[in-house]
């Protein structure tokens, strides 16, 4: 993935403007998400998200003159990034069903830790330092508080959807790290992400289909403007702004930001769904805000940037 910062120094105040922003997109999209599972059947929802963005990113590259099919060896892995994309989101979308959208933002994205583990067994070189140790303990304790505040009402469609979550969060660690170990860490990040979009797109779909989801779409201008958030906010303008931003600035600086992004989601799921936001849940709310932080932290190797844009290349985000 080649790349020039031109403002290698740090951040300016459109850089902060910009990942605040993006951060804000991608916590709230799982309230959006949500309250459309109610019209739309959730790998359904999923696979029109990807199969639009694969058209609106598909034609973006072709405008800016991207290759797409320049043989790079990137073609077996890209696609099985994605279908670890896919498989991902259709737990997030099923997930979301059960369980609700600030538990799912919190758990989501302890996907850095995991991220940080599997570079640290798989990709040579990588190890973890112990500010990155403290975030996964940081982390590990967010969970367990998460699923403690779960067990003081146990029900088991809610700690089943948690679970998916947490699953989600590790397909998305997985491709991460898969991202960095193979052929596509050298392929343009573009094409890297339309082929999580494309393969994902056609497998949701695939998969509504077997599983008898409902393909009766109310037309409504709700499930239009939210379909259309989804696809052109959400899924093509904010990540294509994200890898213009690793394009400008150090990743790492950039990447410290992502702990705002579970702190939106979980405001988001309060003030427009009124979920409760309980004493454990508002400490793992913390604890994953802190590890995320930490994890993110700069170091003085190119590592810590590779991984840091290759697990934003999907933030579910």
């Amino acid at each position: 993935m080649n790349k020039t910062n031109t403002h290698a120094s740090g951040l300016d105040g459109l850089a902060i403007l910009l990942m605040s922003v993006l951060c804000l997109v991608w916590g709230g999209q799982q309230v959006l998400i949500k309250v459309t599972t109610e019209f739309v059947s959730p790998l359904l929802q999923a696979g029109i998200r990807s199969a639009g963005a694969t058209l609106l990113v598909a034609g973006w590259m072709q405008w800016r003159r991207v290759p797409l099919f320049n043989r790079d060896g990137s073609l077996v892995p890209g696609i099985l990034a994605g279908l670890l994309f896919g498989a991902e989101f259709a737990l997030i979308f099923i997930g979301l069903t059960m369980t609700s959208a600030s538990r799912v933002v919190i758990l989501l994205y302890t996907a850095p830790f995991w991220v940080a583990l599997g570079s640290h067994l798989f990709i040579p070189g990588e190890r973890i330092r112990p500010l990155q140790l403290s975030g996964l303990l940081l982390a590990f304790l967010g969970v367990v508080l998460t699923f403690i505040d779960r067990l003081q009402a146990p029900q088991r469609e809610e700690m089943i959807g948690d679970a998916m979550i947490l699953g989600a969060s590790i397909l998305w660690a997985a491709t991460t790290v898969l991202i960095k170990a193979t052929r596509l860490r050298e392929a343009s990040p573009y094409k890297t992400l339309l082929y999580q979009l494309a393969v994902s797109g056609v497998g949701l779909l695939a998969g509504a289909a077997l599983v008898g989801e409902d393909f009766t779409i109310s037309m409504t201008p709700f499930v239009l403007g939210s379909l259309g958030v989804q696809i052109v906010i959400v899924a093509g303008i904010s990540y294509v702004v994200w890898f213009w931003l690793i394009t400008q600035y150090p990743v790492s600086r950039l990447s410290a930001f992502s702990f705002l992004t579970p702190i939106f989601g979980v405001l988001a799921g309060s003030v427009l769904l009124n979920e409760p936001l309980s004493p454990w849940l508002l400490g793992a709310l913390a604890l994953v805000a802190g590890g995320i932080y930490l994890v993110n932290a700069p170091q003085k190797a190119g590592g810590a940037a590779t991984a840091a844009a290759a697990s934003a290349s999907d933030s579910s985000d």
